[in-house]
């Protein structure tokens, strides 16, 4: 019988993998992620026009590290909330961009974005063009960790999502081990897992290799998002089958798990099918803790023990910060097993619906989670 009156009091948390946009629903979004016992965020660079020089006097016509952080300040993002913005890698970053933002304090992480790969990604460039041009050499040097969206680019559509293969298990047996063989002690962050392939390739990696996981891919598979086409499901990396989701949940509850953490990549778009395609992303903003608990409860993990607890507070509170140097808040949050009511969210004037909404289909009646934050 499931124990319907676990609190727990938890370390603040690091989403290290999350999307802010830009204007005026920066705001409420960044209260979301207070809410729900955020302490610090990665604030993805793929704004328009993306976050892809360091220095506002840089000639490139870009928005920069500088600016959109003088942004996400004001907004709530203060000095007691820890902001890390990676810088978006494109055919104009350089060696001496890396030198430089190092140098600056300002740059502490860079992005891969496969070539159209996902939404806001058209600025990317092949992974062999920062292995030779010295960037990768330079981050190397300097510390900076490599945020790596792991998926092959410009793939015939049968390769895609193949019964055999997709685009991130390529990515992981072909392109991932050349870059660990060329650059050993590069900090690579392989982000929103979504393969046994992935998993078992993190698990074999060094230490220098870390990677995020979202609650999506924790809780639901692809055939989720094809029955009945609930296109709020649609994310990049695709979910993928049942014995990828089960490798995922193994991973992430271990007792020993020192290498994988909680990233949501939440994505609040204001319009998901537009006429070029439905966006890719969920929004999971408030509601991150919430869905990673039911998700290792789904996994068969129990968090009114003490394993199951240690487990998920590895997951969602320690292994992140450690990766990337941050510290272990002393202040913490509360999660409960109990009811939440989600409902579409009006920010800033623009709709988003969070994805348990989005997955039920019930356009203003409210849907339940099994857990909620306590503020």
């Amino acid at each position: 019988m499931v124990d319907c009156s676990v609190k727990l009091e938890l370390p603040k948390w690091y989403d290290l993998h999350a999307h802010f946009r830009q204007g005026e629903i920066v705001a409420p979004l960044l209260k979301h992620h207070l809410r729900m016992g955020c302490a610090g965020v990665v604030a993805m660079p793929n704004t328009r026009p993306p976050v892809a020089k360091v220095f506002d006097s840089d000639d490139h016509p870009y928005e920069s590290i500088e600016r959109y952080l003088a942004a996400l300040r004001p907004a709530g993002a203060d000095e007691a909330f820890e902001v890390i913005v990676p810088l978006y890698l494109t055919r104009d970053t350089s060696a001496r961009m890396i030198e430089q933002g190092v140098s600056s304090g300002l740059l502490r992480a860079a992005k891969y974005y496969p070539p159209h790969g996902t939404t806001g990604a058209d600025q990317g460039w092949h992974l062999s063009g920062f292995m030779d041009n010295g960037v990768f050499r330079a981050m190397e040097e300097a510390g900076v960790l490599l945020c790596i969206h792991g998926e092959e680019h410009q793939m015939a559509a049968e390769q895609y999502f193949d019964r055999h293969t997709n685009a991130e298990a390529f990515f992981y047996r072909e392109r991932m081990p050349r870059l660990l063989e060329r650059f050993p002690r590069l900090k690579i962050v392989a982000e929103h897992l979504t393969t046994q392939v992935a998993v078992e390739f993190v698990h074999q990696a060094p230490d220098t290799v870390a990677a995020s996981i979202t609650p999506q891919h924790l809780i639901y598979t692809v055939g989720h998002l094809l029955q009945g086409l609930r296109y709020h499901l649609y994310c990049l990396p695709l979910p993928k089958f049942d014995e990828d989701r089960a490798a995922l949940r193994q991973a992430v509850t271990a007792t020993d798990n020192s290498k994988f953490f909680a990233g949501t990549d939440s994505a609040p778009h204001t319009e998901k099918v537009t006429s070029c395609g439905c966006a890719a992303g969920c929004y999971t903003g408030g509601i991150a803790p919430q869905l990673y608990a039911q998700a290792f409860e789904m996994a068969g993990s129990d968090l009114a023990s003490e394993e199951g607890v240690d487990s998920f507070r590895r997951f969602l509170c320690l292994n992140g910060p450690r990766f990337y140097g941050l510290p272990i808040p002393k202040e913490t949050f509360l999660l409960e097993r109990a009811e939440q009511e989600i409902t579409p969210l009006r920010l800033a004037g623009q709709e988003i619906v969070p994805l348990p909404v989005g997955m039920e289909g019930k356009g203003e009646s409210p849907v339940s989670i099994p857990w909620r934050c306590l503020e």
